[in-house]
């Protein structure tokens, strides 16, 4: 029509009498695993009456804390195309190291977690090196690096537990947030997902894209708000939000950030798509490699400190097979095994719904042997849809 922008014809062709429905697209990698979860709360729900009690979600948030932290940095080394066995018996390595020092040598908690976080980001430069400088595939690094450490564990501790912790170490994984501090968190977290929502708006809107309507977006800052604020309000009514979920929060939105913000974050992305591109395009891919590695370890350092505290203790087991509970998380939230697509908050998803699994199972006291063979086979369903939606995303182009 006369009178109109390049942008005005666009957006009216695309979203004019149907924007609503054009908005609210179907995503079937995107909701998936959401339903999924939502299924298995309902479930468990019904079979038992408290698995939504404020005391087990509150157990429940606890427990996938750990999980969640690994799948963080597990994202980056997937998406980049790679693969972390040793983050486990890390997680199980530094928690000893960190016990010791606390128990055995009285060391106060402050030097104890920069001395923990130190070790890993070392050990991450270290296998992100030989991995990215001298072209040892990252599985057979890391799996070596997964024994060394069990080793390292069992060698440095004389294969004794080490416990108990000083107070000031245990609130690490232990401790709670008041109910002021949380409904000043979820306040904070309200105004931050407005902020998100009415800024991309204004971008769209700046570049001349087309922008949804406005009640939707009223509707989604609403939506956001009622799950915060709601989240604050049932972890209250328990002993309030636990300090290694607020931990877990405050690392995925850094590390959402570092992906979706930074020229750091879309070169992964890039590398992990397509190498030959990214090397074409100038990226130094031996660095930004050799750096996943050492972001992965240094999340996995701090998830020894969370764990280590939770148990009050350093156990010979400690962090044993969560290595694949983290790739599990991440492929189950999307995260594709053959690099370049996965994001932190699909990855939390996933550690939410293994967590949920071990949970639901544990309170009907069901074998253990049948929470193995309910998280593989999820798994492999995950690949599957995985797979399946590239395949007819591909076919469809």
């Amino acid at each position: 029509m006369k009178g109109q922008t390049a942008a005005e014809t666009e957006y009216n062709s695309a979203f004019g009498s149907r924007s609503w429905k054009a908005w609210f697209k179907f995503d079937a990698r995107a909701y998936t695993m959401i339903g999924a979860l939502l299924a298995i709360w309902v479930l468990f729900s019904l079979l038992h009456e408290r698995f939504l009690s404020p005391t087990n979600l509150s157990n429940l948030f606890l427990q996938m804390s750990v999980t969640s932290i690994l799948a963080i940095g597990m994202v980056l080394v997937i998406v980049a195309g790679h693969i972390d066995l040793s983050v486990g018996s890390l997680v199980g390595f530094i928690g000893g190291i960190v016990a010791m020092l606390n128990v055995w040598y009285d060391w106060p908690a402050l030097p104890v977690i920069i001395v923990a976080i130190a070790i890993g980001a070392l050990i991450g430069c270290i296998q992100g090196w030989i991995i990215a400088y001298k072209a040892v595939p990252a599985f057979i690094v890391t799996l070596g690096g997964m024994l060394v450490f069990r080793g390292l564990l069992f060698g440095t501790t004389g294969s004794v537990t080490v416990a108990p912790l000083s107070p000031g170490l245990k609130t690490i994984g232990q401790s709670y947030m008041t109910d002021l501090i949380g409904w000043v968190i979820g306040g904070i977290g309200l105004l931050i997902a407005a902020v998100l929502v009415l800024r991309k708006r204004s971008s769209r809107s700046k570049y001349g894209f087309p922008v949804e309507p406005l009640a939707l977006s009223v509707l989604r800052i609403i939506a956001a708000g009622t799950l915060i604020l709601g989240f604050v309000a049932v972890m209250n009514s328990y002993k309030g939000i636990p300090v290694p979920f607020l931990m877990v929060v405050v690392l995925a939105l850094i590390f959402t950030f570092i992906t979706r913000n930074t020229t750091f974050g879309r070169q992964v992305y890039a590398i992990g798509g397509n190498p030959e591109a990214a090397k074409l395009s100038g990226i130094n891919i031996k660095r930004r490699v050799m750096l996943v590695f050492v972001l992965c370890n240094t999340l996995a350092a701090i998830a020894a400190l969370v764990l280590t505290a939770r148990l009050n203790a350093a156990t010979m087991t400690a962090g044993q097979n969560y290595e694949l509970d983290a790739i599990a998380a991440c492929v189950i939230g999307g995260t594709s095994l053959i690099g370049g697509a996965g994001s932190i908050m699909g990855a939390l998803i996933g550690a939410l719904v293994m967590s949920s699994l071990d949970n639901g199972m544990s309170l009907m006291n069901m074998e253990s042997f049948w929470q193995y063979i309910v998280k593989g086979g999820i798994l492999v369903l995950a690949v599957y849809v995985d797979i399946h939606t590239r395949n007819r995303k591909n076919n469809a182009a």
